[in-house]
């Protein structure tokens, strides 16, 4: 077993206070990580907080882990001691459903092993996070990050990165396609870094113009105020993606008409009461 220091909540609502624990020595596709920084979502807020129901206490949170292999199992091959690599959402799943089986195992029908706030596939370990100084992961579940990317910069990557990334993939954002990002917070300021390098023509729509120099600073070619009533007409039906990273309520249906005919809106990092039913097909 590894001697592990980390920070936990050991009930809810609770500061977060020292605690020691073990993590499991490595098996034979086991990767051992030292952690070197991990970013803090909201949700590690949230759980902590048991705000959501169904936390697992005492828990170490943290899901943005980025660190340096310091040991590998005997029948590990795709790392090696020294490699820069993270740690994101989830750490294990069964392997054996067809959402696995194809590389979706976040939809494993057996339910995915999540970072910390969850049971290990044992059925009675509970899995703790990255506000630790050491994890131990199957090499499956571990990510390559490159040498041209700072460690402390790659953490919030595994979380808010993908969080944005991965409906931009989806829409194939690229040269040609307008895209609005809704929002220019912790969220919002990735997707527009995301999408202008991945050469899409990207607007800002933002409550004020406070931070239209940050935005165009990170890749915006352009920046809007939702509070003034005429952006929703000046740009109507302009875009081929839209997405929604803000919190507050919003006009669904005024966002809706700045989509072009065969445009999509994603909502992301947004409560799932504050969506209306049946808004979108």
């Amino acid at each position: 077993m590894i001697k592990t220091l980390g920070y936990a909540a050991y009930k809810a609502k609770e500061a977060l206070a020292p605690f020691t624990f073990e993590r499991r020595a490595p098996r034979d596709h086991d990767v051992v990580i030292d952690i070197q920084y991990c970013g803090i979502c909201h949700s590690d807020v949230h759980q902590a907080r048991d705000e959501w129901g169904g936390s697992l206490f005492p828990m170490v949170p943290g899901h943005e882990i980025a660190g340096i292999v310091t040991q590998v199992g005997p029948a590990v091959t795709k790392y090696k001691v020294g490699d820069r690599v993270g740690v994101g959402c989830f750490v294990d799943s069964c392997r054996e459903c067809d959402y696995c089986k194809q590389g979706l195992e976040q939809f494993c029908t057996q339910g995915m092993t999540a970072t910390y706030n969850a049971v290990e596939r044992d059925g009675k370990t509970l899995s703790q996070g990255g506000y630790s100084t050491t994890i131990v992961v199957d090499e499956n579940y571990v990510l390559r990050i490159p040498d041209s990317l700072p460690l402390d910069a790659a953490a919030p990557l595994l979380c808010a990165g993908i969080t944005l990334y991965s409906p931009l993939a989806h829409w194939k954002a690229g040269p040609g396609k307008k895209v609005a990002i809704i929002g220019m917070g912790g969220l919002g300021h990735m997707g527009v870094k995301l999408a202008h390098a991945m050469g899409a023509e990207v607007t800002v729509l933002s409550q004020s113009l406070r931070k239209e120099a940050d935005g165009r600073r990170l890749g915006a070619d352009h920046f809007h105020a939702t509070s003034d009533e005429a952006t929703f007409t000046k740009l109507a039906g302009t875009f081929d993606l839209i997405i929604n990273t803000v919190s507050a309520p919003i006009d669904w249906n005024a966002y809706l008409g700045l989509l072009k005919v065969d445009g999509a809106l994603v909502v992301v990092g947004v409560p799932e009461e504050q969506v209306p039913v049946g808004a979108f097909p």
